[in-house]
């Protein structure tokens, strides 16, 4: 396991009712690998690191931090 920093962009997501609907973008700086969450507070910015670990296409159990 190792601790990979990930980069944490505000964005403007998809909603399914409305558009636009304020996000956060993490993106893994080893692979590029990205993943989103509607919000853009703590809870979203947490969320999304722990989809990276979750989905990592290298298979990895990296553990992530915001940069």
């Amino acid at each position: 396991m190792a601790i990979i920093k990930a980069t944490i962009e505000e964005v403007e997501l998809d909603g399914d009712i409305r558009d636009d609907i304020p996000g956060i973008e993490a993106t893994c700086t080893k692979c590029g690998h990205t993943t989103e969450s509607y919000g853009q507070e703590g809870q979203s910015i947490r969320r999304c690191l722990v989809l990276l670990r979750e989905e990592c296409p290298q298979g990895e159990s990296n553990f992530y931090i915001a940069e």
